[in-house]
Order: structure tokens, then C-alpha cells, then sequence
């Protein structure tokens, strides 16, 4: 094998063969540019199996003027400079030329009932691919006219940007149509690379090295999903929201639990699933359920990280055989002590560097087993993403979020706290879970939120 493929694993991208580093500079001589991270390069592996958009959702409490949104988002693009998008995966590089280009947009009527029409939507933009083309479009927009209101909705191309950045990109032009001053679209197209990171921190690199053989065993605990079909990835979409006085229950048990937000969340899910997954129990060599967690980077990079446009994330799982008649309570402190050991050791570097072995052995595999490949080795049944976009938002605006579940795990809740009320999008693989699955699911998960406010914390 390469040396320089096998050094990369433990420094993504932080050294290149001599070859590598001509065409590099090659290409900086031909204009500003910036190197794929290890998550983006996986995430541009992850498409050629299945789509990975993610849809991002806002209401505006205003009618709907096609031509005036389409100028609003034209002109948002422009000044934050992400036209003219041009990738190179020969050598894991992109540039944003800039210029005029055509605002991809669809509108639509809600009908009678628009929320049904909107899940539909969402669906459909799981499963649509974007064209693989060096001059990559990245962006579609498909707003639904509500009569006095109406949603926008912005799908992405996963790879070229993280929620936050979205997010803050979708409220600017929210607002620039409500004629609120939003102020410039600041952007950074560019930042540092997971490489930097690393150097920057070679202890934590070391650390999350030493933590693997841990981790593989924690893996080899874990119950596996069951799919009928490894090779459809499918996505449906469902969603409901926690009003405030459930999320109000949710703070008031945190903060006297000592736990976080992220804690419970994670912990209430996987008393939901438990009934789902319950052929775990029989399973003497598997007989945990694992939920994995995204998180954020974006605070461990140099200054500028904040305002970047590219995912800065990392993830990490916890295990545990959630009895029958846990606590809510138990079960999130437990959920809690395995993140803040994480978190404090930096050892979700380990997913990083995972992604790193993963892609020297993609070349390898089959379509087939490029499917199995975390399923098999990472087993994980759900992930949980959290977003809080309330300070983002106008009186009249409100938001939501989709994240397609990728070939980690079947099931995603995309958490989105807007004020007081948190909106949960869930994403989940038709060929692992059905629909009636995912109803009972959901109801659960409220059900453990709602326990919250009848019994003391």
C-alpha cells in the first residue's frame, strides 16, 4: 500500500506525494481554492451511493412574490460568494468563481393540507440526486405558497456546508425578503482542513488513536439494524414538535439531573427504540443499543472556523441494553458521563480517523459492501443532531430541519430549537423501518418528554 495513504490515515490530507503537492500548487496558482476536509470527502463517497441533502425549512409570515424571493436569493448567493461552484475530486479541491447564476427555484401550492405537502417535499428531495458535475450546482429552493404565508425551503448538497451555515445563509434571505437589515452575508469559503486540527494537536490525535481498540469493542456490543435491503437507502420523512412547556420540562430535568439538552435527547430515544430493536435482548454478544451524536467542531479550529461554510463535525456513540423500566433519569446520566469523557478527551477525533480508514478501503469494495461497511462495523440505530437557530430568527419566521440518514444508521432526528418550541424532522430508511414503526417511535419518545412533567424530576 501507498506510504503516503497509510500516513494520511493518522494526518488526513497533512502529507501528499510529490506528484499531489505540484498539481496543488498548480491549482493555487490558478485562483483561490481550498482542500475537502475528511468529512466532506467521505460525504462525496456517501453520494455515489445514495443522495445526501439535507432540507432546511422557514416560514415567512408574508405572501409569496416569486420574482422578489428569487432576487432575494440570487442576491444572497452573490454577495456570499457561492456561485460559480467548481469541484476537482482528482485532487479534493473546489473554488467558488463567482458570478451570475441561475437561482434554482420551484414553486408549489400547499393545498389543504400544506404540512403533508411540505413532508412530501422533503421526500422526494432525500431521494433526488444533484448532478455529479465538475461545475457543481449545490443549491435548490422550492417555496410553498400558503396564501398569507408561505415556506421556503433550501436542499443542499451536503458536502459543501453544515447546518449552522445554512441556516444562517436561509435566515439571511428570509429576512432580506421581509425587508429586515440582515447585513452582509459573511462566509468562509475556505477554512482550515481536519489536517490543520491534527497538527495543531497531535495529543489528541494520539489520544483518539490509543481509544480505538476500546471503541471496536463497544462496537462489537452493539445490536445491529436489520435491513431487508442494504442496498436501497431510501428516505421517508416524518415530523412533530415539543411545545414549549415540554421543552420547558426537558430544561427544568437537565438542569436538576445535571445532564445536558443533547443528554436526554439521545437517552429518550433510545427508550424509544428499545421496543423496536427488542431482539437485542436474545443476542448474548450484541446486546446493546447504540445512538450516535453529531457534533460540532467548530470551536476546536483556529478563529474564522465560526463563519465557515464547510462541516466542521465529528460524531461519537453510546451504548447501553436500556432494560425494560429504566429511569429516564438513569438513562441519561449514563448517556452523560460517556459524552463528557468524549468531549473533554477529544476521542470523537476517533470518528475522524475512522472516515480516514474508510476511505483508503472504499476503492476496494464493492457497491455491496460500501453499504454494510458501518453498519457491520459501527453498528448505531439512530443519530441525533441539534441545531438552535433561535437567535437567528424574526418574529414573523420559523424553522425546521431534514437530515437524511447517509449509510451510518437508519434513523435521524434533526432537533431544531426555534424559541421555545423544538422541532424534530426524522429521517429513516424504508428498507429498515416502516412507517407504523416510526409513528410508534415518535410517540414514545414524546411520551418519555411528557413523563417528565407529571413526575418530579
Amino acid at each position: 500500500m501507498n506510504l503516503y495513504r497509510v500516513r494520511s490515515l493518522f494526518l488526513p490530507t497533512a502529507v501528499s506525494p510529490p506528484e499531489t503537492e505540484r498539481e496543488d500548487e498548480a491549482a493555487d496558482a490558478a485562483g483561490p481554492g481550498g482542500r475537502f476536509n475528511m468529512f466532506q470527502r467521505m460525504m462525496l463517497r456517501w453520494r455515489e451511493l445514495h443522495p445526501y441533502n439535507p432540507v432546511h425549512v422557514v416560514r415567512i409570515g408574508r405572501p409569496l412574490e416569486e420574482e422578489r424571493l428569487r432576487s432575494c436569493i440570487g442576491d444572497r448567493l452573490r454577495s456570499a460568494g457561492l456561485t460559480g461552484l467548481v469541484v476537482d475530486l482528482k485532487r479534493w479541491r473546489f473554488r467558488y468563481e463567482g458570478g451570475p447564476e441561475a437561482v434554482d427555484l420551484t414553486v408549489s401550492t400547499g393545498g389543504s393540507d400544506p404540512e403533508a405537502t411540505l413532508a412530501r417535499a422533503i421526500e422526494r428531495e432525500f431521494n433526488v440526486p444533484f448532478a455529479a458535475t465538475s461545475r457543481a450546482r449545490p443549491f435548490r429552493f422550492l417555496a410553498i405558497d400558503r396564501g398569507d404565508s408561505f415556506l421556503i425551503a433550501l436542499t443542499y448538497d451536503h458536502f459543501v456546508a453544515s447546518g449552522d451555515a445554512i441556516a444562517r445563509l436561509l435566515t439571511g434571505i428570509a429576512g432580506l425578503y421581509a425587508g429586515r437589515d440582515v447585513g452582509p452575508a459573511a462566509v468562509e469559503r475556505y477554512p482550515a482542513t481536519y489536517r490543520n486540527l491534527l497538527l495543531r494537536h497531535p495529543l489528541w490525535a494520539l489520544r483518539a488513536c490509543a481509544g480505538l481498540p476500546a471503541l471496536i469493542s463497544r462496537s462489537r456490543r452493539a445490536y445491529r439494524p436489520h435491513y431487508q435491503a442494504i442496498e436501497d437507502a431510501t428516505n421517508a420523512f416524518s415530523c412533530f414538535r415539543l411545545e414549549p412547556r415540554q421543552s420547558e420540562a426537558l430544561r427544568s430535568a437537565g438542569a436538576a439531573w445535571g445532564v445536558t439538552l443533547n443528554d436526554l435527547l439521545m437517552a429518550a430515544l433510545m427508550k424509544a427504540l428499545s421496543p423496536i430493536a427488542a431482539a437485542r435482548r436474545s443476542d448474548a454478544r450484541r446486546p446493546e443499543l447504540a445512538v450516535a451524536s453529531i457534533l460540532n467542531m467548530r470551536q476546536d479550529f483556529p478563529a474564522g472556523a465560526a463563519e465557515a461554510l464547510s462541516p466542521c463535525l465529528a460524531a461519537f456513540s453510546v451504548g447501553h441494553q436500556v432494560p425494560d423500566g429504566i429511569a429516564l433519569r438513569e438513562l441519561a446520566q449514563h448517556v452523560h458521563q460517556a459524552s463528557v469523557r468524549i468531549r473533554r478527551g477529544h476521542l470523537y477525533l476517533q470518528s475522524i480517523l475512522a472516515l480516514g480508514l474508510s476511505g483508503l478501503l472504499w476503492p476496494l469494495l464493492s457497491t455491496r459492501r460500501r453499504h454494510r461497511l458501518y453498519p457491520k462495523h459501527y453498528p448505531a440505530w439512530a443519530g441525533v443532531t441539534t441545531l438552535n437557530v433561535s437567535s437567528l430568527l424574526g418574529d414573523d419566521f420559523d424553522y425546521m430541519r431534514a437530515v437524511p440518514t447517509g449509510p451510518l444508521c437508519p434513523l435521524v432526528f434533526a432537533v431544531t430549537i426555534a424559541r421555545d418550541v423544538l422541532h424534530v424532522g426524522v429521517s429513516f430508511r424504508t428498507s429498515a423501518l416502516s412507517r407504523d414503526a416510526v409513528d410508534e417511535l415518535a410517540a414514545g419518545f414524546v411520551g418519555c418528554i411528557d413523563q417528565l412533567r407529571t413526575e418530579p424530576c
